[in-house]
């Protein structure tokens, strides 16, 4: 049987207002290496990536199995936040990943992203394109994104961003506890996809209000369910990103192959 793998991306703001709190996301890491390695289960199909940003973006740690607790090299130091190179970058990292992993006759269900930030994006004319190619519902492998903002971050934009799940601090905890707070949904919610196959996160997390999710015009939230079609379905490597239309529906009803999708 195929190994079946879950790519979860942890997108973090590195930039200047962020630098008392990378600590404790880094200890919030640790705590989801050490959950993810205590169950044989789970730590067989999560995969880890960690990516920051500050004026520029970088992969942290690469797409890898809970092997050891994750580096957090050198906190960035920028003082802006543009989000258009992290969704950039993302975009670019995401199709590299699962064609690595489908080269390797792996399942692939799609990929989650948690997102945090502190703070406004500084690039407000450049963001909204490139987030808009990272959700694009014509790439096989867009991912599920589930954002929080903390601090100075705003409403309509963390909204924006969140196609799965969107959470904004309330501002009655402290942007540490907020942090921490992000950290052990994280947690929580990896190590549940990982035993369940559900990518599903509470509608109320403390400290934080849920938003309304997803982009202008578009359907606001994507179901829980969802895997990345394999070679023969119009994804491979080399190949372009314009998969056949009834590739590109959501599958939650019982046509959706269930080799390729994210069951309960």
């Amino acid at each position: 049987m195929p190994d079946r793998i879950l790519p979860c991306y942890v997108v973090c703001d590195e930039s200047s207002s962020m630098a008392d709190h990378l600590a404790d996301v880094g200890t919030g890491l640790r705590a989801l290496h050490g959950a993810l390695l205590a169950d044989p289960l789970v730590a067989g199909t999560a995969r880890l990536c960690v990516i920051g940003f500050s004026e520029t973006a970088r992969i942290v740690t690469p797409l890898s199995a809970p092997d050891g607790e994750p580096a957090w090299r050198g906190p960035g130091s920028g003082t802006e936040t543009n989000f258009g190179v992290v969704f950039s970058l993302l975009r670019e990292t995401i199709q590299r990943d699962v064609e690595v992993l489908q080269a390797e006759s792996c399942v692939v269900y799609r990929p989650v992203v948690f997102f945090l930030s502190d703070g406004q994006p500084t690039d407000p004319g450049l963001w909204p394109a490139a987030h808009a190619r990272l959700a694009d519902r014509a790439w096989p492998a867009r991912p599920r994104i589930v954002a929080f903002g903390i601090g100075d971050a705003d409403r309509a934009t963390i909204g924006r961003i969140g196609t799965h799940r969107a959470y904004l601090s309330t501002g009655e905890a402290s942007p540490r506890e907020a942090v921490r707070v992000f950290a052990s949904t994280l947690t929580s919610t990896v190590v549940a996809a990982g035993r369940s196959g559900d990518v599903d996160l509470p509608r109320q997390v403390t400290g934080f209000t849920a938003l309304e999710t997803g982009l202008p015009g578009r359907r606001p939230a994507e179901g829980r369910h969802g895997g990345v079609p394999r070679h023969r379905s119009g994804f491979r490597p080399g190949a372009g990103t314009e998969p056949r239309a009834e590739e590109t529906r959501d599958h939650h009803g019982p046509q959706h192959d269930a080799e390729h999708r994210l069951r309960g």
